[in-house]
């Protein structure tokens, strides 16, 4: 895929040039269950899609940052775009890691480091401003209905052309899944409220990470750091 346009002819170079850097490094070595493209018309716009396990199992999640243009140095927004059951959708997401945190951001993070603390923490059970609650149960049927919900959004299917066509396999091996096991293999692509605080995060996921989240009293816990790939 062609590096996208600037889109803003106001954003500094070095933004720029760090944001193209990180993509064909994205592209090179991606995360595992994780992708991401900028938009055509501008780069400061990322949208990423990252595959869910356990109770997320067979989820095809669509999300969305926008950076500043003072990246690296600041923070950019996070949004989940598809319903999941964890996340409010198109709503900002309120982590270490986005614009919620100014003063927690590292410039060293990149948006290989981002989204792969988003994963993690998209499994983990704390609440931050912008997650909701359900039940394991809702969040299967997200997770069944979450290809086709994607595919209705153009944007989606432009930057990854690579689910289409493949929905009636999505929706079968979730058909597989609810008879039992030995339905055969997928060749599916890559297979709150309240006052901030802060709260350490450590999955198989990360190495290091930290997660800043909305709860009502503040966790006076340490941060980690997160190095980019």
């Amino acid at each position: 895929m062609q590096l996208p346009n600037m889109g803003d002819r106001h954003v500094p170079k070095e933004t720029i040039r760090r944001l193209q850097k990180e993509y064909k490094s994205f592209l090179k070595d991606p995360p595992t269950n994780i992708f991401a493209h900028p938009s055509p018309n501008n780069i400061l716009e990322w949208h990423y899609v990252i595959l869910g396990s356990d109770e997320f199992d067979g989820g095809v999640y669509h999300g969305k940052l926008v950076f500043p243009p003072a990246y690296p140095y600041k923070p950019p927004s996070i949004k989940m775009l598809t319903p999941n059951g964890r996340f409010a959708i198109d709503t900002r997401l309120c982590l270490s890691m986005s614009d919620f945190h100014p003063e927690t951001w590292n410039p060293m993070w990149s948006v290989a480091s981002i989204l792969t603390g988003l994963l993690s923490f998209m499994h983990d059970r704390q609440q931050t401003n912008g997650s909701i609650e359900t039940t394991k149960e809702q969040k299967r049927r997200f997770a069944r209905e979450s290809l086709g919900y994607n595919l209705k959004n153009p944007m989606f299917r432009k930057l990854f052309p690579e689910w289409e066509g493949k929905l009636e396999e999505h929706e079968a091996s979730f058909a597989r899944q609810a008879k039992g096991p030995g339905g055969g293999e997928s060749s599916l692509p890559g297979q709150g409220r309240g006052s901030c605080g802060h709260a350490a995060l450590s999955s198989s996921y990360l190495t290091a990470a930290a997660a800043a989240v909305c709860v009502a009293a503040v966790l006076a816990l340490p941060l980690l750091s997160l190095s980019s790939g």
